[in-house]
């Protein structure tokens, strides 16, 4: 189930019976995480803009995100939203 800029539905979200909640890139893994334990997995959720970032920049956004969510399953991480068209391979 994804939603953009539905972060304060998680609860709700998370007993409709869905297996994982998509996170956009405004809602904080960390608090998501908190918020609905392990009823869901979560995928997301880099900001999509991050990718205009050097790699250097974008390998501590992506180790944050992963120390955000923790240690166990149900994290699939991918982008909080589309990938822009112009951005560079």
């Amino acid at each position: 189930l994804f939603t953009k800029g539905g972060g304060q539905w998680l609860e709700a979200m998370a007993e409709t019976g869905c297996d994982a909640l998509g996170l956009d890139w405004t809602t904080d893994i960390a608090d998501a995480r908190r918020r609905v334990g392990d009823k869901v997995a979560l995928q997301g959720n880099m900001d999509p803009s991050m990718l205009y970032a050097p790699p250097a920049r974008i390998e501590e956004e992506v180790a944050t995100i992963l120390a955000g969510f923790g240690h166990g399953e149900g994290h699939v991480f991918n982008l909080g939203h589309g990938i822009h068209q112009d951005v560079p391979p």
